[in-house]
């Protein structure tokens, strides 16, 4: 009879309050739960940096490397939809000829795209 009931107790009292008596009274370390989501959140952060942070890193180089190639002479298309040839460049600002006699000046970062590029007197349309 004793029997039967040192094992229902036994089976009724749940592990970590048996680990805590067999080790003298001491709580058992239970794991943390920062242990177990730290490589998921370090796995987000990297992926976030791989698909959002370094193409946009790398389409504002090649912007910044446009902007600063531009030349009298290259077609060009703003931001606001305006096509013209440029006539003058200065360090923030572009005059483009978008009609006979007409010139309009914007500021660089206005310019969208590069329709085609004259080097030495000759055009080259970009691909």
């Amino acid at each position: 009879m004793w029997r039967f009931l040192f094992a229902q107790t036994q089976e009724a009292v749940p592990p970590e309050v048996s680990n805590t008596a067999q080790n003298g009274g001491a709580p058992s370390a239970t794991p943390s739960p920062w242990t177990s989501m730290l490589p998921m959140i370090l796995a987000f952060i990297a992926i976030m940096y791989f698909l959002m942070i370094r193409p946009q890193q790398k389409r504002e180089k090649e912007r910044r490397e446009m902007l600063n190639s531009l030349q009298k002479g290259d077609k060009v298309i703003t931001s606001g939809g305006m096509y013209g040839t440029i006539v003058d460049i200065s360090e923030d600002k572009v005059t483009l000829r978008v009609d006979d006699k007409v010139e309009i000046d914007f500021i660089k970062g206005a310019v969208a795209q590069v329709v085609s590029r004259t080097s030495g007197g000759e055009t080259q349309k970009k691909k």
